[in-house]
């Protein structure tokens, strides 16, 4: 009976109610997205970095080395060459060397060439199909397979870097032979092939380019659909031994965890390379990260803040008009505890309208923001788990707003003079 009466009660003035709602919405809303994007975020980040002591690539910014080669969310720092990069890959405190060439894309997927340990070490399972064994044949994870609609037997063209608009590759069609099960990591969102696939293409092109210099007769490029359509230097098939080839870089798992330390130092002093610590430069991303989410943190309590306010000024300016209202449920017998009680149940269910509201804008926020970043980086986000402990905590939070919002005008209420009250009515 109190809870249905509270209810028609702070619906008395619409206008405050719906403005200290939309307040408590918004404020548990940033909130919600916060505690949902730092917990995904920073698993998403560190799962796809177990197993990577190390990551040797060209010189240049560290943390552009490792979004690049571990996340496949940055351009690379450049090329190394894949004779020097063996000479560190074989020494005795290396205990799993994968190296990475990147060159191509389908749609906006990159495609990677490495090798089987690659899909080893994010213990990838093959599906359907099989594990590529020849030259231009793929392997596609479970995330660019549904969105690409690709499927066994396939064939496509990949265009050149990582922009979607590139120039097309049509000298070579790339196979898919396998689908990758879903993983939760960076694998899901990329087509992968063996070294000398990245290396066939894109030797093969700048040949053929330079023939075309030459002899601009010969300058028109087939498809390999069309029967006997093969081209002379499709006789020539590359291997992972071939010599003088670049890569673009190398996950390194060390033996020695001294090396973890030593080799960021020793290989920039003796080769044209660095080795950069995923760990280290994550940890500073995070910082990074940490200053922006603190801010709007900061931001979201603020807004609840300011909504507990303004419940507390709906309660107590309604609490005027209300008088004699409470005094007449006093004469009915009404006691003085049912009137603190009314008037906090009334507050308590602003901050349960506003936190559900809320809870819900948030998640559809973070939908948005996953599609916006899978669109771009391919990183997605989940809106519908429950983060229980955080989000129990926030629910606490705001019924505390309720409460102290609505101390005061329940203690007029509780302290209300009947006499005096109906002897002004």
């Amino acid at each position: 009976m109190i809870t249905k009466l509270a209810w028609r009660n702070i619906w008395f003035k619409p206008l405050n109610t719906i403005l200290s709602i939309i307040l408590l919405t918004s404020s548990v809303a940033i909130i919600t997205v916060l505690i949902l994007l730092e917990k995904q975020f920073e698993e998403k980040f560190n799962s796809n970095i177990e197993g990577i002591d190390l990551v040797m690539g060209a010189q240049g910014s560290p943390l552009q080395l490792i979004l690049s080669s571990v996340y496949q969310v940055d351009a690379p720092t450049g090329n190394i060459s894949f004779d020097s990069a063996k000479v560190w890959m074989q020494n005795p405190m290396v205990k799993r060397a994968i190296p990475l060439a990147f060159g191509d894309n389908y749609k906006g997927f990159k495609i990677l060439g490495t090798t089987s340990e690659y899909l080893e070490k994010y213990g990838a399972k093959i599906s359907e199909g099989k594990i590529f064994e020849k030259n231009f044949e793929v392997v596609v994870g479970s995330e660019a397979a549904q969105k690409l609609n690709l499927a066994i037997g396939d064939e496509f063209f990949g265009s050149h870097g990582s922009a979607e608009e590139g120039e097309v590759h049509e000298h070579y069609a790339y196979k898919v032979v396998g689908i990758i099960s879903a993983t939760g990591k960076v694998v899901d969102n990329l087509i992968i092939s063996n070294i000398p696939s990245v290396w066939q293409m894109h030797g093969s092109h700048e040949e053929e380019a330079h023939e075309d210099e030459e002899n601009p007769v010969h300058g028109e490029v087939g498809h390999i659909h069309e029967e006997g359509d093969e081209h002379e230097h499709h006789e020539h098939e590359i291997t992972i031994d071939e010599p003088g080839m670049e890569i673009t870089s190398v996950l390194l798992q060390m033996r020695n965890p001294m090396a973890k330390l030593t080799w960021q130092r020793i290989i920039p002093q003796n080769t044209k390379m660095q080795a950069a610590s995923p760990a280290i430069e994550i940890n500073r991303l995070f910082t990074l990260f940490g200053v922006g989410i603190d801010a709007l943190r900061y931001l979201a309590y603020g807004i609840m803040l300011i909504s507990g306010i303004s419940i507390f000024i709906a309660l107590f300016n309604t609490l005027k008009e209300r008088k004699n209202e409470f005094a007449l449920l006093r004469v009915n017998g009404a006691g003085r505890r049912q009137l603190l009680k009314l008037v906090l149940i009334e507050s308590l269910l602003l901050c349960i309208v506003g936190f559900i509201f809320g809870t819900i804008l948030g998640r559809v926020g973070l939908m948005l923001i996953s599609k916006s970043s899978e669109s771009d980086f391919k990183l997605s986000f989940n809106p519908y788990e429950f983060i229980w402990d955080k989000e129990g905590w926030l629910l606490l939070l705001t019924l505390l707003v309720g409460i102290v919002a609505a101390l005061i005008p329940a203690i007029k209420a509780y302290t209300l003079n009947i006499s005096k009250t109906l002897a002004h009515a």
